[in-house]
């Protein structure tokens, strides 16, 4: 249950880090307020898989890595963000280290 509540914690925070990009510094208020909405239950629910016995660690690890690489593939596939050899790599280590978290332990 804890890994379905991180799930919604990456997908918040996702939605509200694109929403940021089209808030265009706040100007749009709707997407304004789908940052603060997202970001909010972001933090509420990783604090509830955090409470429930997964080690902060690999929480933060899997909600930051899957965030980012998340965010990578939005910003080129959607925004127009360019895809360069560094960046793909800088994803692949992101997972990398991710699932070597996950093989050391996840939770008590």
């Amino acid at each position: 249950m804890a890994w379905l509540i991180l799930a919604g914690a990456i997908i918040a925070e996702v939605v509200a880090t694109t929403a940021l990009k089209l808030s265009e510094g706040f100007a749009h208020k709707g997407w304004a307020l789908v940052v603060v909405a997202g970001y909010a239950a972001a933090f509420v629910l990783l604090a509830q898989a955090l409470k429930m016995q997964m080690e902060m660690g690999t929480a933060y690890a899997v909600w930051a890595g899957a965030g980012t690489a998340a965010i990578a593939a939005i910003g080129v596939l959607f925004l127009g963000e360019s895809l360069t050899l560094a960046k793909a790599a800088g994803i692949v280590l992101i997972i990398g280290g991710v699932l070597v978290l996950n093989l050391a332990g996840g939770t008590h």
